[in-house]
């Protein structure tokens, strides 16, 4: 089911998979990625395996609201230290979270986030403890100070923005090429086709910019991760360029109890042949916590 609901001042696009008695599982993307980087085929394997699966935009980002009345922020001096131009932190993309799952009338949801969604979900589950009954995070980090990029993999991320859709697509491929997954080749027809949708559907470099100071203006969360009482589950690649494999230990060493679960040869994507074992860790992780639920 596709949809957009009013929450927390602002309309979020989304869209379902899977029936609403199973347990809600909540993907949220990452930077500058519509809810489209969730492929579909993804989502209803998901779904297959007894969950309602909710994938949404971002704000900023695809089909949700645009803050088009706010600055575009100064990235030099985001970058040198001074994020004061940041229109919003993480914890506002938290509470637009929190205020999607209010607007389907979801109390609580297992969520998954990968890159800068990733640290949204780990703000949401600090943020707002009672709504979320499991937390994975995906090639994430716990704040700047671990899992900083590579020199080249920075670089790609902050080219100049594309002016057309053919440029797009060039990008898009260029950029996974140094991102992606070194282990397994790169589906360029599979990444062309989703970055022409995306830009078809939304293209917003202004939001892009607002997205990453968000993320540098919030600072690092491995005090309050450690506050987390949630069944935790990290997955990281051990070859991923732009958020290296020490963010995704350092979020497992945070959050007690936390499983981590680590793949040679994966980048900073989610390469096809691995999807059967991630999808396999994440729906262990939910169908465990409802039974624990269950029987407590």
């Amino acid at each position: 089911m596709i949809g957009k609901a009013r929450a927390n001042g602002i309309d979020i696009a989304y869209e379902t998979f899977g029936s609403g008695p199973h347990p809600t599982l909540v993907l949220i993307m990452g930077l500058g990625t519509q809810m489209l980087g969730w492929n579909d085929a993804f989502c209803r394997l998901l779904a297959d395996e007894g969950l309602h699966v909710l994938r949404f935009d971002n704000r900023d980002v695809g089909l949700s609201s645009h803050l088009h009345d706010a600055s575009v922020p100064d990235m030099p001096a985001a970058l040198a230290g001074d994020t004061s131009s940041a229109a919003y932190r993480l914890d506002d993309m938290a509470d637009d979270t929190v205020g999607l799952l209010d607007a389907l009338g979801i109390h609580g949801a297992h969520l998954v986030g990968a890159s800068m969604g990733g640290m949204i979900a780990q703000t949401v589950t600090f943020r707002h403890p009672t709504r979320v009954r499991s937390l994975t995070s995906i090639m994430s980090t716990t704040g700047p100070a671990v899992g900083a990029p590579t020199a080249v993999a920075a670089g790609a991320l902050l080219l100049a923005p594309p002016t057309n859709r053919d440029e797009a697509i060039r990008r898009a491929i260029e950029t996974f090429r140094v991102i992606g997954s070194p282990g397994y080749p790169l589906d360029e027809e599979a990444l062309a086709d989703l970055a022409g949708r995306s830009y078809d559907r939304s293209h917003d470099p202004a939001g892009f910019a607002r997205q990453f100071v968000a993320v540098l203006a919030s600072g690092d969360r491995t005090a309050a991760l450690r506050t987390v009482r949630v069944p935790t589950l990290v997955i990281h690649g051990r070859d991923d360029p732009l958020v290296g494999f020490d963010g995704g230990r350092a979020t497992a060493d945070a959050v007690p109890g936390a499983e981590l679960l680590a793949f040679p040869g994966m980048g900073h994507d989610l390469p096809r042949p691995l999807w059967r074992p991630i999808i396999d860790a994440i729906a262990g992780l939910v169908h465990r916590t409802e039974r624990s639920r269950d029987a407590s």
